[in-house]
């Protein structure tokens, strides 16, 4: 798989400078912050799409805004490709280096900077995880809302980068509508401020820009995220049915009739049993698909959700409907959940999709997902947000057969293109990165491509911010 995409390739300028490179790097960043020993730059070759490693030039290590700014002016001085890390969990390779580039891994800064209840913000530096947001208020009665699975891991700046949902995205949405502001550092050094603690800021939109840029415009140090009350009371249930398809149409029903849920999750017969021999969270076997629906609000307000939304399960076949009982239940239900990527690669290797498709499309695509991935002699796991349609299939291969890796790669093409012809687009939260970077045109036309790559080149006119992601390396404007 390691030459199925092509990187850009390294300058030849930057490579003959290594060493001077270093030194200058030494000169603004104190010894624990920067790492130059090739063995020690290992950790730091890959992301979680772990089918492609590079080895970085470096790896930069600032601990505030102002060595931030001081690296990325020197960078751009000398024409230094500069790979932005969070903590490595991207999925579509976003954190991949090259030869050539330095990566400005921003794990040290991790500080909580203001919690602002009266305005129900935090200030937050962009290495704080996503889960340690919410550790900090709930206490408080508050939390952060996008929730991703790796939300243990995965920090505030990443999820800024890709525009990271989860589980109860449904209804409070995804990180740009939680994103208030961001101080970002931009190619040349330059430090501004765009948004703040106001829930609308005056000018144009740069901040819904930058949400999902991909490392691509900037580098964002800083992040004022919006803060949400807990609920009165939240309950998950459970619904069985005998095939996704069913689960699927019920979905799209429930969407339809105006019902908004806190979270509606799915999985198919495969992913079930993976999850429960994991978590033992108490998913019916005896089903072929399972939704998890979270309502939340008074006892009342949830009863009667429920009840509206268990008489459309009965119209697609539900065999099973189970409330849970109690916290303890429904920490088991979502642990069952959140750990389904790391419960699948306990059995096998795999290449976790990310599709979003309109939900009346669901079933078709759901249909079409197996047959395409039988095609290719594989099989899957599907375990998604399927309230918003953002799909995630789990294409399970053996990583030490090229040839099972290649097919598994073409299965998941596929599977994308599915996705935009039925309407949707390539990604919902992981991103384009290098994986779905040649897909681009198959979901633009050659103008829409050129007017985003226009806007790119506005912040980053030399292309130096990771370089090899997300547009194709063909037709690129010269840097």
């Amino acid at each position: 798989m390691s030459d199925a995409i092509s990187f850009l390739a390294p300058r030849a300028d930057v490579l003959a400078r290594r060493d001077q490179i270093v030194a200058d790097l030494t000169d603004l960043l104190p010894p624990e912050c920067l790492v130059h020993e090739p063995r020690e730059l290992v950790p730091f070759e890959t992301d979680a799409f772990v089918s492609y490693r590079r080895l970085p030039l470096a790896v930069a290590l600032p601990r505030s805004t102002a060595e931030v700014s001081a690296v990325m002016r020197y960078c751009h001085r000398y024409g230094i490709p500069v790979v932005p890390r969070g903590a490595g969990t991207s999925l579509s390779g976003g954190a991949i280096p090259q030869e050539d580039a330095v990566v400005l891994g921003l794990s040290k800064m991790n500080s909580i900077l203001e919690i602002d209840l009266p305005n129900r913000v935090a200030v937050v530096q962009a290495g704080v995880t996503n889960l340690n947001i919410s550790e900090s208020v709930s206490a408080d009665g508050f939390f952060y809302a996008p929730d991703p699975s790796s939300q243990l891991a995965c920090t505030i700046g990443g999820n800024i980068g890709m525009n990271s949902g989860g589980a109860h995205c449904l209804k409070y949405g995804v990180t740009t509508n939680n994103l208030l502001g961001v101080r970002m550092v931009l190619v040349d050094g330059t430090v501004i401020e765009l948004g703040g603690k106001a829930l609308d800021a005056a000018g144009y939109d740069l901040l819904g820009l930058v949400c999902g840029h991909e490392g691509q415009l900037g580098i964002v140090t800083e992040a004022t995220v919006r803060l949400i009350a807990k609920p009165e009371g939240a309950r998950p249930v459970l619904f069985g049915f005998e095939a996704s398809e069913e689960a699927g149409a019920c979905v799209a029903d429930v969407i339809a009739a105006g019902i908004i849920p806190v979270a509606i999750e799915f999985m198919d017969k495969p992913a079930i049993e993976i999850c429960e021999a994991f978590a033992h969270a108490g998913y019916p076997l005896d089903v072929g698909a399972l939704l998890i629906v979270e309502v939340e609000g008074s006892e009342a307000e949830m009863d009667a959700m429920l009840k509206d939304i268990v008489e459309i399960a009965r119209r697609h076949g539900v065999k099973t409907v189970r409330e849970c009982q109690s916290a303890t239940e429904a920490a088991l239900i979502w642990k069952g959940r959140k750990s389904a990527f790391g419960a699948t690669g306990r059995i096998a290797d795999y290449i976790c999709m990310d599709g979003t498709v309109p939900l009346s499309q669901l079933s078709h695509v759901l249909k079409r997902t197996a047959e395409i991935v039988d095609h290719y002699g594989l099989r899957v796991a599907n375990v998604f947000h399927a309230g918003d349609g953002n799909m995630h299939p789990l294409i399970l291969f053996n990583a030490n057969d090229p040839e099972d890796a290649a097919r598994a790669e073409a299965a998941g093409n596929d599977i994308l293109k599915l996705c935009v012809d039925a309407g949707g687009c390539l990604t919902g939260e992981h991103g384009v990165g290098i994986e779905k970077r040649e897909l681009m045109r198959h979901q633009y036309s050659e103008a829409d491509l050129a007017q985003q790559m226009a806007a790119r080149a506005a912040f980053d006119p030399g292309w130096i911010l990771n370089p090899s992601k997300v547009f194709p390396l063909e037709g690129r404007p010269a840097a």
